[in-house]
């Protein structure tokens, strides 16, 4: 799996250097790396693309990589609602987003993702596309607090959902979120109110859009 995604990464992705300023940045301030593939966040950016949404919420900012990867897909008229439990991390994910032109697009809330979903669905906010990528023990609460917030047809994109591959061999060494994350896959495929798919890029993005 490692070697497909770095065969994805060559070919399909060339140097993007704002995004490695972004992976520079998320170093230096020592957060861990974690953020989206290459070849992930250019996905994202897909998805957001030919969905048309406008409208996108994120579940977990971490240094904005993957913020500015949802914010290239909707252009000058959308917006990107980041949800992140760390002040750092949103305050370097907001400068980050600035650099890359999107100062004015997006807007950060701290703190527990469930509170500000719980704030935003006492708003009556409305969302066509969700970016789930945040504390794994909490995913099938926010895949259903997603799925509140949802527009008609919004798409709900959600990453590592392999494990590093071990949700699908027992070979691999198990990991401390593979029972979980087979359970909640297996959620996902199984919801009344979703249609989808995991595709096996990255560490897995599952793509779900509501009925």
């Amino acid at each position: 799996m490692k070697k497909i995604n770095q065969y994805i990464d060559s070919v399909f992705n060339p140097q993007d250097n704002l995004l490695e300023d972004v992976i520079t940045s998320i170093k230096e301030n020592g957060m861990p790396n974690i953020s989206v593939s290459a070849s992930s966040g250019k996905f994202l950016t897909m998805l957001v693309s030919i969905s048309g949404a406008k409208q996108v919420l994120e579940i977990g900012a971490l240094g904005g990589y993957s913020g500015i990867c949802l914010a290239r897909g909707f252009g000058p008229n959308g917006s990107l609602t980041s949800l992140e439990l760390e002040e750092k991390y949103a305050k370097l994910a907001e400068s980050n987003l600035a650099k890359a032109g999107f100062k004015d697009q997006v807007t950060y809330l701290t703190g527990p993702a469930l509170k500000s979903l719980e704030k935003l669905e006492a708003e009556n906010k409305r969302f066509d596309f969700f970016f789930i990528d945040a504390d794994k023990g909490n995913y099938p609460n926010y895949l259903e607090r997603c799925i509140k917030l949802a527009e008609p047809n919004a798409v709900i994109a959600i990453d590592n959902v392999l494990v590093r591959g071990s949700v699908a061999d027992q070979s691999i060494d198990s990991k401390r979120y593979t029972t979980l994350m087979k359970e909640f896959n297996q959620t996902v495929a199984d919801h009344p109110q979703l249609e989808s798919i995991l595709v096996p890029i990255g560490d897995g993005i599952t793509v779900a859009q509501v009925k």
